[in-house]
């Protein structure tokens, strides 16, 4: 009997799934198979389970560039499985090639996986994606789309070399771009610089929200145990293909949807990763989207408590020193897993059907590795990323303190006010800017519906002027984001954002400004009396809406940062529970 001679036991509906109203279903099936037939298939063929690969190739995507193997190879795992599987295309999203930013197009992503996904008979789908805002974005469609899903990332680049020194994108690009701006390098060594740090296709090499996403799509489950960190080009990401296509097989005919694996013990446990990792700040953003769509609301209150318990165990740029191959070598997720036992739900339901538990017990993690630190000998402390409050910031803002420089995690500066990234970029390097270097920089208007979109421009230039003079880092504050490649004592995501009038709106040049990763705040030492005066001096007015298109929806629905950016229609019906749960 083949695969779909469905017998009392297979709940899949292969090509029956979701057929066009014609008024005649039959006829509409007639249909159907009538056009693929011209494809080459036989009934046969068509009889069998539908898998449904998610294709994100693009030539403007290198993090994506090893698709068509990727592709191959998860067919080759669903027909050993006896499925039939199908590709099919969707937006492909790349960091450095989508204007105005990717952020502002990860919600359109989500709405076209989720819409493809619904269209077409699928038993169930293999989520191909590895650039920061593709994993997210499947994440988010195939959880609104509630049909059986696994997440496959494409994986990281190789490193290059540079006059002897190991290099990768992207933290050391940051690295060599501030030495170029600060004089200490010229332009022939940037140039050559810059054909040595991405040495293959594939996600950053460092920690950055691809490979943050990567370890969570893990640590949550919805990807294979030891997916995450295989490079893009080696036979290991190749089989990891495989094995993603032959379990899709499993979870279609197991009935395995998303919300079986996507609970509140899996989210805990992606956020514990997300901070033993030295993970990006994009990736508290990103979760808080997909948990949107399954009707959970991410507490940032309870979530900087797990930081306060849960030390950075990877020494991986930006925090650390080692790069994702040596990660992989070094066991991967599961090895993370195995170091955080006491503080993850080892029952929680993962994609082989098994529980975490059961997962980790196969693994052996005794060897000797230098990459994933034992519990007793942390990178940093506590948490890579802490949650702020104060007058500045009543909803909330977070700054990722594995990454900062500590001498500035307690700091009262004056503030140094640009009222927008147009504004920045003309001042930022005037050499008669009144800045000094235990100033504050402040940055309004790049919050999600300021910028529009949310632009990585939280990451503030140091002025030339006294980057010539060596100064490396400055307390820098934003209601926008930073890539999760950047280091630096750089406060995020403040909220309200200032374009709906939250108290940055309205600080002004010369301000003391404390910040407290100590106490946990974020204040600005202006009385509220004299806040609110400036409110009823200038108040924030809302901006004339785009006419027409994405811009339009996009502005009239996106929500705050700690909501996750996304859109409210796309947000469940109702919220049913916070993650992490109340402690």
């Amino acid at each position: 009997m083949t695969d779909g001679a469905c017998d009392a036991e297979d709940s899949t509906q292969g090509m029956t799934r979701g057929l066009p109203n014609y008024g005649d279903s039959g006829f509409s099936l007639f249909l159907r198979k009538a056009f693929i037939k011209g494809a080459g298939y036989t009934d046969d063929a068509l009889d069998r389970t539908v898998v449904g690969i998610v294709n994100t190739g693009s030539g403007f995507n290198p993090c994506h560039g090893n698709m068509p193997q990727l592709i191959d190879a998860v067919k080759r795992g669903v027909m050993l499985a006896g499925g039939l599987p199908v590709d099919f295309p969707t937006i492909s999203l790349h960091e450095s090639f989508s204007n105005p930013t990717s952020m502002y197009l990860r919600n359109l992503m989500s709405m076209d996986t989720e819409e493809m996904i619904k269209a077409l008979p699928l038993d169930a789908v293999v989520l191909i994606g590895g650039c920061d805002k593709t994993v997210p974005a499947q994440l988010m469609g195939a959880a609104s789309a509630e049909i059986p899903a696994i997440q496959l990332v494409t994986g990281s680049m190789l490193t290059g070399g540079h006059r002897g020194e190991r290099v990768g994108a992207c933290t050391d690009c940051r690295a060599f771009w501030g030495k170029y701006r600060g004089d200490e390098i010229d332009e022939q060594e940037i140039s050559d610089v810059n054909s040595s740090l991405v040495g293959s296709v594939g996600t950053c090499s460092v920690m950055g929200t691809a490979s943050t996403m990567a370890g969570i799509a893990e640590a949550m489950g919805i990807a294979l145990p030891g997916s995450a960190t295989p490079p893009a080009v080696t036979a290991d990401r190749m089989r990891i293909a495989e094995k993603t296509g032959t379990r899709a097989v499993g979870i279609a005919r197991e009935r395995l949807t998303v919300d079986k694996i996507l609970t509140e013990s899996s989210f805990e446990n992606a956020l514990r990763v997300l901070l033993a990792l030295g993970g990006s700040t994009n990736g508290l953003v990103h979760l808080a989207a997909v948990a949107g769509r399954l009707g959970f609301d991410l507490d940032l209150a309870t979530f900087d408590q797990l930081s306060r318990e849960t030390p950075v165990l990877v020494n991986l740029k930006p925090a650390g020193s080692h790069y994702m191959e040596d990660l992989h070598r070094a066991g991967g997720i599961p090895v993370l897993l195995d170091r955080l036992r006491d503080l993850v739900d080892l029952d929680a339901l993962t994609i082989t059907g098994r529980t975490l538990g059961e997962e980790l017990a196969d693994r052996d993690t005794s060897f000797t590795q230098d990459v994933v630190r034992p519990r007793e000998d942390p990178i940093y402390p506590a948490g890579s990323i802490a949650v702020l409050r104060g007058n500045l910031a009543p909803g909330g803002a977070i700054v990722k303190q594995a990454a900062a420089t500590p001498e500035l995690l307690e700091h009262t500066g004056r503030a140094v006010v640009f009222e927008n990234s147009a504004d920045m970029a003309e001042r930022i390097d005037d050499e008669d800017l009144d800045v000094h270097a235990d100033d504050v920089l402040m940055l309004k208007n790049i919050g999600p519906l300021g910028a529009p979109g949310m632009p990585e421009a939280g990451y503030i230039p140091i002025p030339k002027k006294l980057a010539r003079q060596g100064v490396k880092d400055m307390v820098r504050i934003s209601d926008g984001r930073m890539s999760g490649t950047a280091r630096g004592t750089i406060v995020l995501h403040v909220s309200p954002e200032s374009a709906v009038g939250g108290p940055l709106a309205y600080v002004r040049d010369g301000d003391t400004v404390r910040l407290s990763v100590a106490d946990r705040v974020l204040s600005l030492e202006v009385s509220d009396e004299e806040l609110a005066t400036r409110r009823e001096q200038k108040p924030v007015t809302a901006q004339q809406p785009p006419a027409r298109g994405y811009r339009r929806l996009f502005v009239d629905q996106v929500t705050q940062a700690e909501d996750g950016a996304d859109f409210r229609f796309l947000q469940a019906e109702s919220m049913r529970a916070t993650v992490p749960r109340a402690r």
